[in-house]
């Protein structure tokens, strides 16, 4: 039978995985190593929860958000009564970019890929009506995550909410943004010191909110492989590990607050394969790199997005199937909040109707399909203990190449990450153009009248923007603009001082109205802009 096997499929003639793992025709127990770890013990390889799902669900999150935050509120209320159990906030670019609405350069995009969010009172609206003691908050915000994350603290202060009782998480990963996605503001440094303040801030202040949510997402989407997305996602937690060790923090303390975020893409065991295997090497480097051994500071709590470049306009219908497969993946991968994206967003912002059947994709899996009833049950199979092996193997090889040339920051101020990424997204595309990946609907299977209905159109209110300038004027109209000048003015005087957490000035600021603009702007008079390296 061996002989048979070996004949049908050549060892030159095996396929690879999206990541160029050689994959053999069939896996056994000499092709991987043993791992007798149970779900809940160090290092994680099959799940950081003894019980799995079967003691909780996880957070199902549909990111949402556009026009005006009174759009945005509605969408959320309809999604919490259609059983969504979190929330997760798209900002629009301006609020992404740290402009104010009514500036020039903002304002022909003021609510399009997500909510405008200029000041507290925008916060305010939108989560009019919302428990935040009781709702989990996700927000997609990077170079201005520090200002949202006041402007939260100061909506719970106006609520009432004990700022102990927040939970959810702030995506707050700029490193990421200077290779792959580009709302970076200031540059690295400063921008390293920023997220540390809030950090450390959210270790004492809100303990159960994640003050960050370290994402590979974007990276993958701008062409990287799965091994180098969860290679240079755990590369970059390093430093943001080694950049508060700097500031005084403990790392067996800020480390159970780390959280990540990625993509899942549509080659089914490798994207499996891929949380066990960084989970478990997480894990392994903590312990190996700082000692660390309390368990909850070793767990790799993640979330993912199922849909993202691996979505398509073409045949959009399609994209129901691709994320039903990826959700599964990120099941059986042991993820804590799933968001599953509408079959729609390749090419717009989510009806409705679009939005409700993702969610329903995801309670389809939870409730139906029985493959969260046991933990890990994948685990075991000759297939994915291999993929994990040599997927954790080439993940640390790449971590060694960017150590090697002086680690995330030197290599993201060179240009050098950057230039690996496009490279890999120029052999993606290639591969695509030329047929060697087949996505169906764009390469195969295509049709002479791909020109057919795509289903319902969502209609941006025309008259969003024009009401979110009114309001931002009308704020501007009845602060306390004394308050608003003395406020920044604290928060100019305290970025001077690099040991000075900014923190407490930040949601004073929002507490005073001040504007995203405003406090970014003052920032910019001390820390300038980030310039991309030349040659990119």
């Amino acid at each position: 039978m061996t002989a048979l096997l070996k004949q049908a499929a050549p060892q030159e003639d095996l396929p690879r995985t999206p990541s160029g793992i050689e994959l053999p025709l069939v896996a056994t127990a000499k092709d991987h190593g043993i791992d007798d770890s149970l779900p809940g013990e160090y290092p994680y390889t099959r799940g950081i929860f003894p019980d799995g799902f079967r003691g909780r669900l996880w957070t199902m999150r549909q990111y949402a958000g556009f026009g005006s935050a009174e759009d945005s509120n509605e969408r959320y209320k309809f999604l919490l009564e259609q059983g969504q159990t979190g929330l997760s906030v798209a900002l629009d670019l301006p609020t992404q970019c740290g402009y104010d609405p009514d500036d020039p350069i903002a304002r022909p995009e003021v609510g399009k890929v997500g909510v405008s969010l200029s000041n507290l009172s925008e916060m305010e609206i939108l989560f009019d009506g919302i428990d935040l003691a009781k709702i989990s908050t996700s927000f997609t915000i990077n170079g201005t995550a520090a200002i949202i994350y006041a402007m939260y603290v100061a909506c719970a202060d106006k609520k009432g909410v004990p700022r102990a009782k927040l939970t959810g998480t702030i995506q707050n990963d700029i490193l990421k943004e200077y290779v792959a996605r580009g709302t970076w503001i200031f540059p690295v440094r400063p921008s390293m010191r920023l997220i540390a303040d809030s950090i450390l801030y959210a270790n004492d202040v809100t303990p159960r909110f994640n003050p960050i949510s370290i994402a590979g997402a974007h990276v993958r989407d701008a062409g990287s492989t799965a091994i180098e997305e969860m290679a240079y996602t755990l590369a970059n937690g390093f430093a943001y590990v080694d950049e508060l060790i700097a500031r005084g923090g403990d790392v067996a303390k800020f480390a159970k607050r780390l959280s990540f975020f990625f993509y899942v893409h549509m080659d089914f065991f490798e994207e499996v394969c891929k949380f066990r295997a960084g989970r478990r090497l997480w894990a392994k480097l903590l312990k190996e790199r700082h000692g660390v051994t309390d368990d909850k500071a070793l767990m790799f709590r993640f979330g993912v997005v199922c849909g993202g470049s691996s979505l398509t306009a073409a045949q959009p219908f399609n994209n129901v199937m691709r994320v039903a497969v990826e959700t599964m993946a990120a099941v059986l991968g042991g993820a804590q909040s799933i968001f599953t994206a509408a079959y729609d967003e390749a090419f717009q912002i989510p009806t409705e109707f679009a939005a409700e059947l993702a969610l329903r994709t995801q309670q389809v899996v939870a409730y139906e399909s029985g493959i969260a009833n046991s933990v890990d049950p994948l685990g075991g199979s000759h297939l994915v203990e291999f993929l994990t092996d040599r997927m954790e193997e080439e993940m640390r090889r790449v971590m060694d190449e960017i150590d090697a040339y002086g680690g995330v920051v030197k290599a993201i101020e060179d240009g050098w990450m950057q230039s690996r990424i496009a490279e890999r997204a120029l052999e993606r595309k290639k591969n695509v153009d030329g047929g060697k990946t087949v996505i169906v609907g764009v390469n195969a299977f295509t049709k002479s009248n791909e020109g057919a209905s795509t289903g319902e159109t969502f209609q941006l209110d025309p008259g969003a923007a024009k009401r979110v300038l009114d309001k931002l004027e009308a704020v501007r109209a009845s602060r306390n603009n004394a308050a608003v000048e003395r406020e920044l003015d604290r928060l100019a005087q305290a970025a001077e001082n690099d040991r000075e957490n900014l923190m407490p000035y930040l949601v004073d600021c929002a507490h005073a109205y001040v504007t995203v603009g405003e406090m970014v702007e003052r920032l910019k008079r001390r820390w300038g802009n980030f310039q991309e390296p030349i040659g990119i």
